[in-house]
């Protein structure tokens, strides 16, 4: 897999989290469910591209 990708992935899971992160301070539950997308589906497209790879 490319590495740029991961890094990508990596950045989108950072930046989920700090947004899960900044909802919770700011008392916005939208804001904390995208986060929390972000992150989920960031980590479920890096899982499936390292099994594609590894093919």
């Amino acid at each position: 897999m490319n590495k740029f990708k991961v890094l990508g992935f990596a950045l989108a899971i950072f930046i989920g989290g700090f947004l899960f992160v900044y909802g919770e301070y700011d008392d916005s539950p939208g804001a904390q469910l995208l986060g929390l997308l972000i992150v989920v589906s960031s980590i479920i497209t890096l899982i499936r591209n390292k099994k594609r790879a590894s093919k």
